[in-house]
């Protein structure tokens, strides 16, 4: 497991407000990073922050693995698979390599986009 310290929420709504006043009001710099505190800020508010922690340890750690439910070579292919019944909101599936979360509408399930852990270590530059 990660050896990543804890989460120093005033410290990270420090710096992403530092951050977010070098961006014109309204940019989608400046918006992110509005989103960004927010999700914190509830996290914090709804005491979930030990929840948070364990999360941010365990993603960051290199051993991690999302359970990715099933695999489908287009976007078509899942749709039509949702519809059948059977996904439930937080599954992670893979479409044409690329990972995807099912989330819960009002009234429907919908697919996002989320890189799974190997997407993202692939956009990561090499060390030198």
């Amino acid at each position: 497991m990660s050896k990543a310290p804890e989460v120093d929420v005033e410290d990270v709504l420090s710096v992403l407000n530092d951050e977010t006043q070098r961006h014109e009001k309204g940019s989608r710099e400046w918006n992110a990073l509005q989103v960004a505190a927010i999700c914190l800020v509830y996290v914090r508010h709804m005491n979930k922050l030990d929840d948070f922690t364990s999360y941010y340890r365990e993603i960051l750690d290199p051993d991690f693995k999302i359970k990715v439910e099933r695999d489908f070579e287009t976007r078509a292919e899942a749709e039509a698979w949702l519809k059948e019944g059977t996904a439930a909101h937080g599954m992670h599936i893979r479409i044409g390599g690329k990972g995807f979360l099912v989330v819960q509408l009002p009234g429907r399930l919908t697919l996002m986009n989320a890189p799974l852990p190997e997407e993202l270590n692939a956009m990561e530059p090499e060390e030198d």
